[in-house]
C-alpha cells in the first residue's frame, strides 16, 4: 500500500485496513502531539484514494474493517468523503466498519444533517481528542476549542448515530490541585457527552513538541505514576453515565485497565486502590514497555 510519512491509528484499529485520505493533521499545533509535525496538512486526490483501494483489494481480498488515516478523515468535503466511503464498502463485501479520528473543529464543520449522511453510509466510529473537560487547559494545550465548542462536537457524532470513542490525556494538567480539576472537568464533560467509549492515555514527553521542551525547561511538571492513578480514580468516582466503556489499556497507561461504567467501577476503583495503598510499583507496567 502507498502511505506518506509516518501512520498512526488507535490501538482499536489493529487489524484495521488503513487508507490514507489526508496528510497529516488540519489543526496540527495541539502542545503535546507529535504526530504529524513532519506533514503539511492536505487532502489526497480522490482518483489516488480510489486507486488504493483497488490496490487493497487485490492484496487483501475481502476486509471487515477500515481506518482512515492521517489525522482529522473528516476535514474532506462530505461529497468527497461520502465517494470514498461507499466505494469502500463496494469494494469489500463483508465490510461493517469504517473508523476515523475526529477533530472538534472539523466536526463542526459538518452540519448534523452531513453527519447523519456520513453515518448512513457507513462511517460508524469516530476517535476525537478530548484531552479534557477543563476550559483554560483547552486553551493552554492549544486544542483550538473551548469546553463549549468540544462538547457540542461529540454531541453532534454521538446524536449522528456514530459510534464515539473520547480520548482523554491523564496527567495533563500537571500535580496538585490543577490535577484535581482537571479530572473532575473530564468526568463532567464525559457525562454531558455520553461517547461510547472512554479511552485515557498518559501524557508522554515527544521530543519537539512545546511539551517537551516545556518539561526540559522546568515549565510543566509530569505526574509520577501514583499522582496518574490517583487522577484515574478520581475521574472513576466521578462519572455518572451508564453504560460507558472505560478503555485503559494503551501503552502509555502505568496501570493496564479496563471495564464497564457504572457495572465494573468498584471492581475498578479497587484495582487502583490496590496499587495506591501500598505503592507498589510492582504491579505498574515497567518505563521501558511504556510507549505511545
Amino acid at each position: 500500500m502507498r502511505y506518506e510519512g509516518n501512520i498512526f491509528r488507535p490501538f482499536s484499529e489493529a487489524a484495521s485496513y488503513l487508507l490514507q485520505c489526508t496528510v497529516g493533521c488540519s489543526h496540527n499545533r495541539c502542545t503535546f502531539c507529535g504526530m504529524y509535525k513532519d506533514k503539511k496538512y492536505r487532502v489526497r486526490q480522490l482518483r489516488e484514494i480510489l486507486d488504493d483501494i483497488r490496490m487493497a483489494k487485490d492484496t487483501y481480498g475481502d476486509v471487515e474493517k477500515v481506518f482512515l488515516c492521517d489525522g482529522d478523515a473528516i476535514a474532506i468535503e462530505t461529497e468527497t468523503l461520502l465517494k470514498i466511503i461507499h466505494a469502500l464498502y463496494e469494494t469489500f463485501p463483508s465490510l461493517r466498519h469504517v473508523g476515523s479520528y475526529v477533530g472538534p473543529q472539523s466536526t463542526l464543520a459538518k452540519s448534523p444533517a452531513e453527519l447523519r449522511t456520513l453515518r448512513s453510509a457507513g462511517l460508524t466510529k469516530a476517535y476525537i481528542g478530548v484531552e479534557t473537560g477543563d476550559d483554560e487547559l483547552l486553551k493552554k494545550i492549544h486544542k483550538g476549542v473551548g469546553r463549549a465548542e468540544m462538547l457540542e462536537a461529540g454531541r453532534r457524532l454521538v446524536e449522528a448515530g456514530i459510534n464515539l470513542s473520547a480520548m482523554v490525556l491523564l496527567g495533563l494538567a500537571g500535580p496538585g490541585e490543577l490535577s484535581r480539576r482537571h479530572a473532575l472537568a473530564t468526568a463532567q464533560i464525559c457525562d454531558e457527552m455520553k461517547p461510547q467509549y472512554l479511552a485515557a492515555l498518559t501524557v508522554t514527553p515527544v521530543p519537539g513538541t512545546v511539551l517537551y521542551r516545556q518539561v526540559q525547561k522546568g515549565e510543566f511538571q509530569l505526574l509520577d505514576p501514583f499522582e496518574t492513578l490517583e487522577e484515574m480514580k478520581m475521574i472513576f468516582e466521578n462519572i455518572t453515565m451508564d453504560p460507558l466503556k472505560f478503555v485503559g489499556t494503551h501503552a502509555s497507561n502505568y496501570l493496564p485497565i479496563t471495564g464497564t461504567l457504572q457495572k465494573d467501577k468498584q471492581k475498578m476503583i479497587a484495582l487502583v486502590d490496590q496499587v495506591l495503598t501500598g505503592r507498589d510499583g510492582r504491579l505498574l507496567r515497567p518505563d521501558h514497555l511504556r510507549g505511545l
